[in-house]
């Protein structure tokens, strides 16, 4: 049996180990800023291809093996989103497709999901949420160097609503990972600043129709690549460097 403190060392280890990261931050980064006068969150790197990646707001993505229905620029919270219509080309099979992209340099992850929360019931008149899970999907890439992997961490739930069932996957976007909550963003960001550069981010989230009050679970192979199509997509495309 473990002792408390043990157990206490096990259970909080990794919050330590995050806490002790943005420390090392706060001294690498601010304190020459109070030196120099320079303070870097005033005035953070730029964002590689951010024209390209506002554009997404406007034209959507181009999804191979698929066939974009409609795209219009939808209101969501206080944010214009990207909607999409899609259908599959070798099936009937369609989705929803939102995509909010990064705004400008000082643009940062926040309530996205709340605001796509509020933004179905008010659609739909209800919202409800069951079956959530986290969800991982890689995404694999080929190249001189050899192949890589990207893991996308996410999360996957059925939604309920007064018309239609959907199976939800969400996540934030960037170029080599994707996560589900805005802090580990925030911590990759740190880190590429701290290196002179930004992790742009785009937020993601796939609606795949399913039959009303069925498992989630069903649905999972579609919406995985669908989110996988996704994310490869940005990352060849508005989050490619040598473009």
């Amino acid at each position: 049996m473990l002792s408390l403190s043990k157990l206490f060392k096990y259970k909080y280890l990794p919050h330590f180990i995050v806490l002790l990261l943005l420390l090392l931050l706060l001294i690498t980064g601010a304190v020459p800023g109070y030196i120099t006068g320079k303070w870097q969150w005033k005035e953070p790197p730029p964002v590689t291809n951010l024209n390209l990646i506002k554009k997404i707001r406007s034209q959507g993505l181009t999804l191979p093996g698929w066939k974009t229905v409609e795209q219009v620029e939808q209101q969501i919270g206080e944010h214009k989103w990207s909607l999409q219509v899609l259908q599959q080309e070798s099936t009937k099979n369609k989705a929803i497709l939102l995509l909010l992209p990064q705004n400008g340099p000082k643009d940062q992850p926040e309530i996205e999901w709340t605001d796509v929360n509020g933004w179905g019931k008010g659609r739909w008149g209800k919202w409800d949420i069951a079956q959530e899970r986290s969800a991982r999907f890689v995404v694999k890439k080929s190249s001189p160097g050899g192949n890589t992997e990207t893991t996308v961490e996410a999360q996957f739930f059925r939604v309920s609503t007064n018309q239609d069932t959907f199976a939800v996957l969400q996540w934030y976007a960037l170029p080599h990972s994707g996560y589900y909550t805005p802090f580990r963003w925030f911590l990759a960001d740190q880190l590429a600043q701290w290196q002179k550069q930004r992790q742009p981010w785009v937020a993601v989230s796939i609606l795949v129709p399913m039959e009303p009050l069925g498992q989630v679970e069903t649905t999972w192979p579609l919406a995985q690549s669908i989110g996988e199509t996704v994310q490869s997509t940005l990352m060849t495309g508005v989050f490619n460097t040598t473009k």
